[in-house]
């Protein structure tokens, strides 16, 4: 069961990887979910879509420079909500 990581690419404000899973997922996941299925990245990175033509790809994104902006890690909580 071999993972494969993308290289990083960039846009002005996300940094992007697709990462390729031997199981076809069709289906957003929480951290913890896609962490489950053996998925190891450093903090911040969100499953934000599905690439349909190929199911097994999981799209990530995370806020550009964010290991800069958030050293430890963690974005504050606002309100009781992730932001």
């Amino acid at each position: 069961d071999d993972i494969y990581y993308s290289p990083r690419y960039y846009d002005d404000e996300y940094e992007y990887r697709h990462v390729s899973v031997p199981k076809q997922i069709g289906r957003l996941m929480s951290e913890q979910e896609w962490r489950g299925y053996g998925v190891k990245q450093s903090p911040g990175w969100i499953h934000y879509m599905i690439h349909n033509p190929e199911p097994h790809i999981l799209m990530f994104r995370r806020e550009k420079d964010y290991q800069v902006k958030y050293p430890n890690g963690m974005i504050a909580q606002v309100g009781g909500l992730v932001g």
